[in-house]
């Protein structure tokens, strides 16, 4: 650690204000007129020792008189009560007069992340710094900055995203503004500026804390600074260009395929299915001339080429023994180890290191190595390279195989891959990758190489855990992702603070691994789904909507409930429910007037038609609503229960049919196809209305079944479609 009058030497260096301070060994080097150079009636006295980290909480820092007896007394009374700590002596310093309001006290810091590199953090500081980042809505008490991944271009807009940081640049009520953005930006950057030349060879963690602002500008009241041991980690690097190989092989090897239906056998099962050809499958299977119209041979070194992609199937015990033998004879190109155990299990680490060897050896010279993809992975389906290699049953999973959607679901764990796949019925992706352990190719390798492929419009993440400096391999491929105009959704499990539980700092055990994740990856244009279920509905979002505009945050909307316009009120989040325009209002108000209802209800947005209004009204008023110049996105609503509108299926006691052309989801499904704008609809009813649901969503309109849910979801779609515009900061005015 560095000594506190180091540390404020560094930051004198870096041009951020820090109090006057004079340094003693002991209370016997207090000259008499030594006090007279500092501002002011009080002074502060700390103790100094890399041993105390907070030293507030243990009395190390007292506030008094500027008089020489007393303050001599108090560096005699702090003597005594730290003689058994190694202590290199004692600081006096300006008293700095602040306020202790909220708002008053930031915390600035960097620090070495394993996952992203240094980053730096902009937070609520003082004592309460932890309490208020736990308490505080995620995402709006703390800004995190990259100096790779973050444009300086967007540090103003990142910080004013930030609950903490708005509260400190605007004015509220009467009571100025404590600090520009322009000039918070500037602290910013020196942190940034710092971090990329230091951390993390020289500094792994950095805070400021407090950083107080004063009528004369900010002021460094306390720092804690970490030093390196000399060493900058290196990211691994894989040939990617291989996955080629892996995604569209020619031909494909594999092993452990059984008789009997073992997953080895399931596997092969479903890569002929697809419809790859069996004269290009080759089995490892001692003792057999052919399996399933599939040609065998007795090893991997007899197989008559090398392959595309060779598939592992086996117990996990001879998992290295076949990798060895895979790299020794250059067999294949590219392999998915399915079996997890390897590193994993006690007993296991001299295997895996012998691996891991062999793979270095083979990444050392002009072929390379395979790349790899596992161990303990489901397998990989892929549509344009016509095989799948998982073991599920494709009858499991997909309910109807339909058209290629452009979406690549990359996912760490294979069960969550298949379950996603099974939710996602009505979508067929381009790719369906488990990653498994990780062992070699990794979730960032997978989004690296992707990210080129012009047919994939959506990708969809779901990680446990980064390898060393992968996160910021992914956060680069996603960036440029998004800056193109397509859609990144992750889903980051592994949220505990247990990363940060070995750090010194406020910084780390305030931004924890999912904070940082999830605040950089927001910056690069990322959707973060918070939940399982909102993962689903975003990447549904994403395939359906992908093609329709997003330009800002100006929202109409249409129920046939009351309680729904309430819910839309209240839920608004960074929407904003803007007036008609005329022209609109005249179209709006002949439809209230054909329906009889224009002396119950009036114009307004949102858009109440009652339960009165049948499907034709319903569908017009929905269309005339959504094609307003006023309007930047959509929701409508239905509560499906009465009998003006044609909401349910075939069925005894009734004669509705929502198959109908004139039923109300046959004219909504159309709607879908002539507005451009990005909308969703709701049907808010029980089981009765499942098959109107599922019937919109077969014609791509993204339905859900509760109003506050629809809009919380589609806020966060919205959000990532226009960060790259930088529309996800300010809400738009009331149109004049």
């Amino acid at each position: 650690m560095l000594l506190d009058p180091e540390g404020f030497q560094l930051l004198d260096a870096m041009s951020i204000p820090v109090p006057r301070q004079q340094f003693l060994h002991s209370a016997a080097d207090l000259e008499p007129g030594q006090l007279a150079t500092f501002p002011g009636d009080r002074v502060v006295v700390k103790v100094v020792t890399e041993r105390i980290l907070h030293k507030t909480d243990v009395g190390g820092v007292l506030a008094v008189p500027k008089e020489h007896a007393v303050v001599a007394a108090a560096v005699q009374s702090m003597e005594r009560n730290f003689a058994s700590q190694e202590v290199s002596g004692f600081t006096i310093n300006e008293y700095v007069h602040h306020d202790i309001a909220l708002g008053s006290q930031l915390l600035l810091g960097m620090r070495w992340t394993d996952d992203f590199g240094p980053i730096v953090t902009l937070g609520p500081g003082g004592i309460h710094a932890e309490f208020l980042a736990e308490n505080l809505k995620p995402g709006s008490a703390l800004a995190v900055f990259s100096p790779e991944l973050t444009p300086d271009d967007l540090i103003e807009s990142v910080l004013a995203g930030d609950a903490i940081t708005r509260l400190v640049t605007q004015h509220i009520r009467h009571r100025e503004a404590r600090i520009s953005p322009e000039l918070l930006g500037d602290l910013v950057r020196k942190f940034l500026a710092v971090a990329s030349a230091t951390v993390p060879h020289d500094i792994v963690e950095f805070e400021v804390n407090p950083l107080v602002l004063t009528t004369r500008g900010p002021v460094a009241l306390d720092v804690l600074v970490k030093l390196g041991d000399g060493r900058t980690p290196a990211p691994g690097e894989r040939p990617i260009h291989k996955i080629r190989h892996l995604l569209e092989p020619r031909t494909i090897g594999l092993i452990g395929v059984s008789q009997s239906r073992n997953p080895g056998r399931i596997i092969l099962e479903n890569i002929l299915q697809e419809g790859f050809s069996p004269d290009r499958v080759f089995l490892v299977k001692p003792g057999a001339d052919s399996t399933a119209g599939v040609m065998c041979y007795p090893s991997i070194t007899s197989l008559p080429t090398t392959v595309d992609l060779f598939v592992v199937s086996v117990a996990a015990a001879r998992v290295p023994e076949i990798l060895q033998e895979v790299i020794g004879s250059q067999k294949a190109e590219s392999m998915i180890v399915v079996p997890g155990g390897l590193g994993e299990r006690s007993g296991t680490e001299a295997l895996e290191q012998g691996v891991r060897f062999a793979i270095a050896e083979a990444r050392a010279s002009s072929w390379q190595g395979p790349v790899i993809s596992g161990g303990n992975c489901l397998g990989i389906r892929s549509v344009p390279g016509r095989y799948n290699a998982t073991f599920i049953p494709e009858y499991k999973i997909r309910n109807q195989p339909g058209r290629a959607t452009p979406l690549a679901v990359i996912s760490q764990s294979g069960a969550f891959a298949a379950a996603r796949a099974s939710r996602l019925a009505n979508l067929n992706p381009r790719y369906l990758i488990s990653v498994g352990n990780q062992s070699d190719l990794t979730v960032g390798d997978y989004l690296s190489y992707l990210k080129d492929d012009p047919e994939i419009e959506i990708f969809a993440c779901y990680v446990e855990g980064f390898r060393p400096l992968d996160g910021r391999r992914w956060l680069s491929a996603a960036a440029e992702i998004t800056a193109s105009g397509r859609s990144v959704i992750l889903y980051r499990a592994g949220r505990t603070a247990a990363g940060a539980a070995a750090t010194a700092s406020h910084t780390a055990s305030i931004a924890g691994d999912y904070s940082v994740t999830r605040e950089l990856a927001q910056t690069a244009g990322v959707v973060v789904a918070d939940t399982l279920a909102d993962f689903d509905d975003v990447t549904l979002l994403a395939c359906y909507l992908n093609s329709c505009s997003v330009s800002g945050w100006r929202l109409g909307a249409v129920s046939n409930a009351g309680f729904e316009r309430v819910a839309i009120a209240d839920t608004l989040g960074r929407f904003y429910v803007p007036s008609f325009t005329q022209a609109t209002e005249r179209k709006l108000d002949g439809v209230l007037r054909t329906a009889g209802i224009d002396s119950v209800v009036g114009v307004q947005n949102p858009l109440d038609l009652t339960p009165i209004t049948g499907d034709a009204l319903f569908a017009e008023a929905a269309r005339v609503v959504l094609e307003d110049d006023n309007v930047d996105v959509g929701v409508v609503g239905c509560v499906p229960m009465t009998e003006a509108l044609n909401t349910l299926g075939p069925g005894q006691g009734h004669h509705e049919s929502l198959h109908d052309e004139s039923s109300i989801v046959s004219q909504i499904a159309r709607l879908r196809q002539v507005t451009s704008k990005a909308w969703v609809a709701v049907v808010d009813g029980g089981t009765l209305y499942d098959a109107m649901a599922a019937e919109l969503q077969r014609h791509e309109v993204p339905t859900f079944r509760t109003m506050d849910r629809a809009l919380r979801v589609f806020e966060n779609y919205c959000r990532g479609r226009l960060r790259h515009e930088g529309k996800q900061i300010s809400m738009p005015e009331e149109p004049s």
